[in-house]
């Protein structure tokens, strides 16, 4: 027994129709969002996590990186553009919240006291 695979030709210029990507196959094609399109959506969904917690804990650092995560993901084109949008605004919030804290205290920590 011999297994042998089918031989694809290809045009005569040697160009592959528009759209297809030489020797792939429909069943090898990827199904779903691309790696990029993931990549930024996890990127807009780590932004508001971090904006969100940046209100609470740790805003000198959580509220920058919310920003530039933010940035990234509406810059790649995130499917979750509404997700980046709230993690920009979280982060924003952050800085300002730290803002009127070192104005009310006059230094970078929390004082629940009086």
């Amino acid at each position: 027994m011999t297994l042998t695979t089918p031989i694809r030709r290809s045009r005569v210029d040697g160009a592959t129709p528009a759209g297809t990507v030489p020797g792939a196959d429909a069943a090898t094609a990827p199904k779903g969002p691309s790696r990029s399109t993931r990549d930024a959506d996890a990127l807009a969904v780590a932004s508001f996590v971090l904006g969100l917690v940046g209100l609470l804990v740790m805003n000198i650092l959580l509220g920058p990186a919310a920003i530039v995560m933010a940035v990234l993901a509406l810059v790649r084109s995130t499917s979750r553009r509404g997700r980046a949008l709230l993690g920009l605004a979280l982060g924003i919030a952050d800085l300002v919240v730290l803002a009127l804290l070192v104005a009310g205290n006059g230094v970078v920590a929390w004082n629940f006291g009086g």
